[in-house]
């Protein structure tokens, strides 16, 4: 057991490592698409794709107010967008009524292929 922890904790530094450079390296890819107006590019044998996305980050009180059912409250438990997104979906929540409970947020994808 003692080795299996052991290489579990040193495949976990290795994963942060990873994470770390891995996000250096989006923030760089970012910074070239966005000085040189781009939002696709191929170089050596790979191809970049920059695709932005809108996220919802909802306000855990306005949604609970709004949402005065327990019921319903507790299928949801906290803000989970993809939860709110299929009772928008089954229309048990109706878009209008929870529209000022959530800020959209503009966040940028970074895809990288080999063609």
């Amino acid at each position: 057991m003692e080795k299996t922890l052991k290489r579990y904790y040193q495949q976990k530094q290795k994963a942060k490592e990873i994470e770390q450079e891995l996000s250096s390296l989006r923030e760089e890819l970012l910074a070239y698409c966005s000085e040189h107006e781009v939002a696709e590019l191929e170089q050596g044998g790979h191809r970049l794709k920059v695709v932005t996305q809108e996220r919802k980050e909802y306000d855990e009180q306005k949604l609970f107010d709004t949402l005065p059912d327990l019921e319903l409250w507790r299928m949801l438990s906290r803000p989970d967008s993809a939860k709110i997104a299929s009772l928008i979906k089954l229309g048990v929540i109706a878009e209008e009524r929870i529209r000022h409970t959530y800020t959209s947020k503009t966040v940028k994808l970074v895809q990288v292929e080999r063609m």
